[in-house]
């Protein structure tokens, strides 16, 4: 095969060019100490958790509930340890050249599921579909509720080294008044991409997935090093929603799940759409848990931003949700350099996560 030979390249982020990833797939041989899976509880209810049905006194009152508080299968409460507060802002602080921002906002956590220990992928599809309904509709909820915020982050930490701190499953949403960095160069560099070229970059990168061949040939000798072809970065598809594994992952096992149509904010979601986005999910969480199974993970949501800077982006921006298994600790030169490391090349992963049987 003309594929066997080491990769050792720096890969150019398409949507945000001054993030960059080193594949180095000899890397892989060297002896490392990855973050083992997370050990799963699997009981289905635990009755020191607060989180788990007939607990409901454990925690902070109900915020909102699907279908209903007396019989909630997601439940949403504030978070008792909040990282932003609804306390009233006193202003920024600026001393010299430090500068502070009132760290105003909200901060709740999502109960995903009664049952304490369901996977994401044992969960039906029907269910999920409710979640992801939760999710848009405190979303549009926290947007309206005050004008100040301009980011509403959804966001899932599954196992320790994810940061999650209860094994029950569940997800948070954190409201703020200012927009991160990270989701402001996405913006940015996709608003600069559309005035250029008229196109919005995501959906290039999704029609590439779908349609695209290449041919990489070794500069010495001119051989065949690889090919890159249709559907290499393609993971699992539905109607309306595509996962892909991108070209310049982060993460080792790391995919993203996008509408095949055009959208800039998930609030844009609908019915039938969180239908399929549910599939798509159940089915890509299926495959990890098939590859690399019991993975600790993070995953989170980016759609527009909210204010007047981002009005002119409804063309240019595409909502995401981005799925990162942490199978790998930074080192100092991934600290040192902001250069993240993967040991295994992205087609190498989506090949193995399209075999996957689920």
């Amino acid at each position: 095969m003309t594929d066997q030979k080491p990769i050792r390249e720096i890969r150019i982020s398409p949507i945000v060019p001054s993030e960059s990833v080193l594949v180095a797939t000899a890397r892989s041989m060297r002896p490392r100490k990855d973050e083992a899976p997370a050990p799963r509880d699997t009981r289905k209810h635990v009755a020191q958790c607060p989180f788990c049905k007939g607990n409901e006194s454990m925690t902070p009152p109900t915020v909102s509930a699907w279908p209903s508080e007396a019989d909630w299968a997601v439940r949403i409460v504030e978070n008792l340890y909040p990282v932003l507060g609804e306390d009233s802002p006193s202003g920024n602080l600026v001393f010299g050249l430090q500068q502070a921002i009132e760290g105003y906002g909200r901060h709740e956590v999502i109960i995903d599921h009664a049952q304490h220990g369901i996977a994401l992928h044992e969960m039906s599809e029907a269910h999920l579909a409710g979640l992801l309904g939760v999710y848009r509709e405190r979303m549009e909820q926290l947007y309206r509720s005050d004008n100040r915020i301009r980011f509403v982050l959804v966001f899932k930490n599954f196992g320790p080294a994810a940061g999650a701190s209860i094994a029950h499953t569940h997800s948070q949403i954190i409201a703020m008044p200012v927009v991160p960095e990270n989701l402001y160069n996405e913006v940015f560099h996709s608003r600069n991409h559309h005035r250029k070229h008229h196109q919005c970059i995501f959906c290039s990168l999704i029609d590439e997935a779908l349609t695209f061949e290449a041919t990489i040939y070794d500069r010495e000798s001119g051989r065949i090093r690889r090919r890159i072809s249709v559907g290499q970065y393609v993971v699992e598809r539905g109607e309306r929603f595509i996962a892909i594994k991108p070209f310049a992952s982060r993460y080792e096992w790391e995919v993203h799940i996008l509408p095949l149509r055009h959208q800039s904010s998930y609030l844009d979601l609908t019915e039938d759409d969180r239908r399929d986005l549910a599939r798509v999910l159940r089915r890509t969480m299926a495959r990890l848990d098939a590859v690399i199974g019991g993975a600790q993970y993070n995953y989170f949501l980016h759609s527009l931003p909210r204010g007047e800077d981002y009005d002119d982006c409804d063309a240019s921006y595409h909502w995401h949700l981005e799925i990162c298994p942490r199978t790998s600790i930074p080192t100092g030169f991934e600290l040192g350099s902001g250069l993240f490391v993967t040991t295994i090349s992205p087609e190498q992963a989506a090949a193995q996560l399209r075999a996957a049987e689920i």
